[in-house]
């Protein structure tokens, strides 16, 4: 995890310099005679400003994750120079092998956001009624029904 975080890291000090820089390129003083040719009245850009500094903080919070997570488990195979390919040769984990569930979520959100959009108040409920839904349903779903561990004793 120690590999993770510090790409993480990076890349946040990246966007936190791209944010200064940008800020900087796009600052432009107003002109007197009311503006310049292609009509912008002056002043920094921020919707820019705004997303790079949202993104920095974004890798910041992923690093400040990855930090935390790796002063609490052991040096991992890849975190250390003496570390062979074989050490990290077995299980990895466990990965469902197929579910529905993800397409449930994706097409409740979509219904959710089309609500939004169009400001239809009952369409924005039931979208994030069945995002809650079918979230239970992929976090639950080996837990009980056909898929539950005991279910094939």
């Amino acid at each position: 995890m120690r590999t993770e975080y510090k790409i993480f890291a990076a890349v946040a000090v990246f966007l936190f310099g791209a944010a200064a820089v940008y800020g900087l390129y796009t600052f432009n003083t107003p002109n007197p005679s009311g503006g310049g040719g292609d009509g912008y009245a002056g002043g920094t850009e921020w919707v820019g400003v705004v997303a790079l500094i949202l993104s920095g903080l974004l890798c910041s919070m992923c690093a400040g994750f990855f930090w935390f997570v790796a002063r609490r488990i052991d040096l991992r195979p890849e975190d250390r120079e003496d570390g062979e390919i074989a050490e990290g040769a077995g299980e990895v984990g466990f990965f469902s092998p197929g579910s529905y569930w993800p397409f449930g979520i994706a097409l409740a959100a979509a219904v959710a956001g089309i609500g939004l959009v169009f400001w239809m108040w009952w369409l924005l409920a039931f979208g994030l009624v069945c995002v809650i839904f079918a979230s239970c349903g992929l976090l639950f779903e080996y837990y009980s029904g056909t898929r539950h561990p005991e279910a094939h004793l």
